[in-house]
């Protein structure tokens, strides 16, 4: 298997087209205007885990062939990058074995409630794969080895809401972040690949905008950036053509040698 991280979805809660919209980007027949919500897959030599569940997960998996997952790590609770969670049933009937979940305590919280059917004895009735098979680890900012990898957390702001990124050897993933505390610019440092929050072309309260993701890009200067979490107000081309060197905007199916 290659190394590298796909990037299974690149777009915002809403997705794009967003319903009922009829604005030029969610109107484009474009594939890359069209993206689902945001999440990862990553190839190791020992397997594939995936950074978050969105509720496109099904789909997403589909779409790039990725027939078996052997882990999860969460970056935060939030719906869409939740909800997705059921679509690991699968994977727990064909390991044999529950699929791990690797987060932090408030978002075991969230898994418990929302999915709470899977953290109940199965009903005599309910066949093998009914419920997903999950085993749920804690997950603090000290790295952890998964699938032969060592997985850097970084801590990130998002709102008033802490959450984490990834750094996977020279590759990080920063998504839904308005704050990069000063201590976790440390585990940006040498950074072959950025993957970085960008919304739209101004700042948000949850969110960088562009202006604050090149601020970002700027100080720790990775030798390549793309831009994730991109809403409906950024077309790829026309804002890919005013990104200076080095930026660029994602899209999903991306993939990443790392």
């Amino acid at each position: 298997m290659t190394r590298e991280l796909v990037l299974l979805g690149t777009g915002t809660s809403h997705g794009i087209p967003v319903i009922g919209c009829h604005c030029p980007v969610c109107l484009s027949q474009d594939p890359r205007n069209q993206r689902t919500r945001t999440g990862v897959a990553v190839h190791t030599d020992l397997g594939t885990f995936l950074i978050d569940t969105s509720p496109e997960l099904r789909i997403q998996l589909l779409r790039e062939r990725i027939e078996l997952v052997h882990a999860v790590v969460y970056t935060h609770s939030h719906a869409d990058h939740l909800f997705g969670l059921d679509d690991l049933r699968l994977f727990g009937y064909y390991l044999k074995r529950p699929v791990p979940l690797y987060c932090e305590p408030a978002v075991e919280q969230h898994i418990r409630s929302a999915f709470h059917y899977a953290f109940t004895p199965l009903d005599p009735e309910q066949h093998v794969g009914a419920v997903p098979q999950l085993e749920l680890r804690p997950l603090s900012t000290e790295p952890f080895e998964l699938l032969g990898e060592q997985i850097t957390p970084i801590r990130l702001i998002h709102g008033k809401l802490t959450v984490l990124g990834f750094r996977i050897r020279d590759v990080a993933f920063c998504t839904d972040v308005s704050c990069i505390p000063e201590e976790s610019f440390e585990r940006l440092q040498n950074l072959d690949v950025l993957i970085i929050d960008a919304l739209r072309d101004v700042g948000h309260a949850t969110h960088f905008g562009i202006p604050q993701a090149l601020e970002v890009v700027e100080r720790v200067k990775p030798r390549q950036t793309y831009l994730t979490h991109v809403s409906h107000h950024l077309d790829y081309h026309k804002t890919n053509a005013r990104l200076p060197a080095g930026v660029e905007m994602s899209y999903d199916g991306l993939r990443i040698p790392y």
